[in-house]
């Protein structure tokens, strides 16, 4: 089945079997060494029925674009997960939520999943997008780190909401802003280095009172400080690469992505 069909998503919708693959060749399943039972999936821009400046896979509800193609595209993307994903409202904040809850879009950042089939989701379009799970595959979670929720700390808050060690935990790092791309002030450069100085190898001079900053390099600190050593992805740019992601610095009005992750019946 193409992933533009949407006619399988009424009979899925209501199951909480495992989907049919139907991803769109485009997107993101992420190169980690995670168990089985930890299931994940980034979407690009591709593969939706949005019209420009959204096009085409817009699954960000509060951009302008309109309702009934977010709906649509929601429901192609439901075509390859378990269940709807926990949606949220967004606030570049630190709270982490229970994916599984019957909270219908709260306001957080992050959201942790210890029940099979449930779906945590993060958007973005130049933010930074964090996935979680442990060696044994029985908590996962997912995390938006602009860097405001970066510097206060949502990634500290993610990992302490998994409640297992660190040491079990791996990340992935999904598309941001590259460090080419991302500029930013002296007070964001200060925000960081106030926390730890070692921030300071992340931020390159770019003008006065402007630096570039390396966001992964930024979270990357933040997890092995906290013991969360193997980290995989970061090698991604949403800002230059227009053709595959979305970016908000690079077009203001344009649309949003998702990461996913949820435990599946794998053994």
């Amino acid at each position: 089945m193409e992933c533009g069909n949407t006619s399988g998503y009424a009979y899925l919708a209501g199951s909480i079997a495992e989907p049919m693959t139907t991803h769109h060749d485009d997107w993101i399943i992420p190169d980690w060494d995670a168990p089985l039972t930890a299931r994940a999936l980034i979407t690009t821009r591709n593969g939706g029925v949005s019209s420009a400046p959204y096009g085409s896979m817009n699954l960000g509800d509060h951009v302008g674009d309109q309702p009934d193609a977010v709906e649509r595209n929601r429901a192609i993307l439901r075509l390859s997960l378990p269940a709807e994903p926990k949606w949220l409202r967004q606030v570049h904040g630190t709270r982490v939520v229970d994916a599984c809850s019957s909270d219908a879009n709260p306001e957080a950042d992050a959201s942790v999943a210890r029940v099979k089939h449930c779906v945590c989701a993060v958007i973005t379009a130049d933010c930074l997008p964090v996935l979680f799970c442990n060696d044994a595959g029985t908590v996962v979670a997912a995390a938006h780190a602009g860097w405001r929720g970066l510097v206060s700390g949502v990634l500290e808050r993610s990992v302490q909401a998994m409640g297992v060690q660190p040491s079990s935990i791996m990340a992935y790092l999904g598309p941001a802003i590259g460090p080419h791309a991302f500029e930013v002030g002296d007070e964001v450069r200060e925000a960081f280095m106030a926390h730890a100085m070692a921030a300071q190898t992340a931020f390159v001079p770019h003008g006065t009172g402007k630096w570039l900053a390396d966001i992964y390099l930024l979270a990357r600190q933040r997890l092995e400080t906290l013991g969360v050593n193997r980290i995989y992805g970061g090698g991604f740019c949403t800002h230059t690469n227009a053709a595959r992601f979305f970016s908000y610095r690079r077009d203001g009005a344009t649309g949003r992505m998702a990461s996913l992750i949820w435990l599946s019946d794998e053994t």
